[in-house]
């Protein structure tokens, strides 16, 4: 009797489940090593968060066997796994040019899985189930059309294949065969969702993406260890198919299994050295080089002028600073921000910061052209025109943090150590550090779980 092939599924699920722990080229571990320690840096202090907070009250606490990061409370695993993904994401500082956000996604749906299995996980292995997670939730992505198609079409691409990349990781964790990955697949894509309306109010949804596709993805991993079958077919050109129902007119589905173990999705991966959405990145780059390390009133400054696409200028061009999250999503803020505090931290987005007068005449002073003739992913053009000098303009093609222009490893290990000491001691914050950073050689990863519990805090929330 003939067999069919294996579904696209089958072999994405078969590469899942028998990838060995080994078999990471050494650059790629190093890689998936300074992204777990970038997403915990982020989920930390994340925790302090107003998502965060919110949906810790929605859950049970003290009811289960998984840290919800920087806080004292064990939470059920998928619990956890939704808390920490809200955590991850809260303020903006988390990787992306994965799903987008991969970290967000799959660190925490990992660790919640470490939390469901007795047996021991070596180091090695979770940090083989991160890459794996980075790999198929970007793979999804680039299948459906790439970012901005799939994005542009209105869906949360953080949400909608992070919780492919959620389910893979998961799966792993829990040493699922390729059956069984299959299934965590098949579920994954009834799990799928996620739409950019939150962007036109700058609304605090966006934040919930990470957690529920983590959240998603773990269930479905666990759904699958029960025998719980999903669709094979998941990936086909059938009815219900998840490119046919969520990119009909751009997806590519071969690109899901092209050059599968061998291009590491990870390798593609940003780390963010600014608070702000990763679209500002290369314009805020560009006018700190334009100040040299200058700050300015708006007195001084004659002007601003950004040249973008449509596509940056809709998705961060607005100018609401209500909240964390609008301000977050605002190039024109971190601009003034960058010109008035000279701080593109998590800092210069406090409430306080916000409301500085100078912010206010400094905005007045910053004007946006969108240029037709740019692809949607071109980077800006920034012209600032301050003092006596003339007008001067900078394009950053390739932004900080991107992997043709990586942070250093002395600047990670300080954004880790700045944004876990929000909640964490300092001795705590270099045990976490340094395991990190020894993950490889760690004999059973669940030994993560107390390093990352905090105490109870009552400092002001991050809104």
């Amino acid at each position: 009797m003939t067999q069919n092939p294996p579904s696209l599924a089958g072999q994405l699920a078969a590469f899942v489940a028998a990838t060995p722990a080994g078999a990471l080229p050494a650059e790629v571990a190093h890689k998936a090593v300074r992204h777990v320690l970038d997403t915990f840096g982020a989920a930390l202090a994340g925790a302090r968060a107003l998502e965060t907070r919110c949906a810790l009250e929605l859950v049970a606490r003290q009811s289960g066997g998984a840290a919800a990061w920087g806080t004292p409370y064990q939470l059920t695993a998928r619990d956890a796994a939704f808390v920490n993904g809200v955590a991850a994401h809260a303020l903006e500082l988390d990787d992306s040019g994965g799903c987008d956000h991969s970290g967000a996604v799959v660190l925490p749906a990992a660790l919640a899985a470490l939390s469901c299995t007795s047996r021991p996980v070596p180091g090695r292995e979770l940090l083989t189930a991160v890459v794996l997670g980075y790999d198929v939730a970007r793979r999804v992505l680039e299948a459906a059309g790439g970012y901005s198609a799939h994005n542009g079409a209105g869906w949360h691409s953080t949400l909608t294949c992070g919780v492919f990349g959620a389910a893979a990781a998961s799966a792993r964790v829990l040493g699922l065969d390729a059956a069984q990955t299959g299934f965590a697949l098949g579920h994954a894509a009834s799990f799928a969702g996620g739409l950019w309306g939150f962007i036109h109010d700058a609304s605090q949804t966006k934040r919930l993406h990470a957690g529920r596709a983590a959240e998603g993805g773990l269930l479905a991993a666990l759904f699958a260890r029960k025998n719980v079958s999903g669709p094979a077919q998941v990936f086909a050109d059938v009815w219900g198919g998840f490119f046919n129902t969520f990119a009909p007119q751009t997806q590519q589905p071969g690109l899901l299994l092209d050059g599968l173990g061998q291009n590491w999705k990870i390798m593609r991966c940003s780390i963010k050295p600014h608070a702000s959405c990763r679209s500002a990145h290369a314009a805020v780059d560009s006018m700190l080089m334009l100040t040299r390390g200058l700050t300015y009133d708006a007195a001084d400054v004659r002007g601003v002028h950004v040249r973008l696409s449509g596509f940056v200028n809709r998705m961060c061009g607005a100018r609401d600073l209500g909240t964390l999250a609008a301000a977050q999503m605002s190039l024109p803020y971190a601009l003034a921000a960058a010109l008035v505090f000279g701080d593109t931290g998590i800092d210069a987005y406090r409430a306080e910061r916000r409301a500085d007068p100078r912010i206010a005449a400094m905005l007045a002073r910053i004007t946006l052209e969108v240029d037709p003739a740019m692809a949607d992913l071109d980077e800006p053009e920034v012209t600032l025109a301050a003092g006596g000098a003339p007008p001067a303009k900078q394009r950053v093609l390739v932004p900080l943090g991107s992997p043709g222009n990586p942070v250093s490893d002395d600047a990670l290990l300080k954004k880790f150590q700045t944004l876990a000491g929000m909640v964490l001691s300092e001795p705590a914050v270099n045990a976490l550090a340094d395991a990190v950073l020894g993950i490889e050689s760690c004999a059973d990863a669940r030994a993560f779980e107390p390093l990352v519990l905090g105490a109870a805090d009552s400092r002001a929330l991050l809104c």
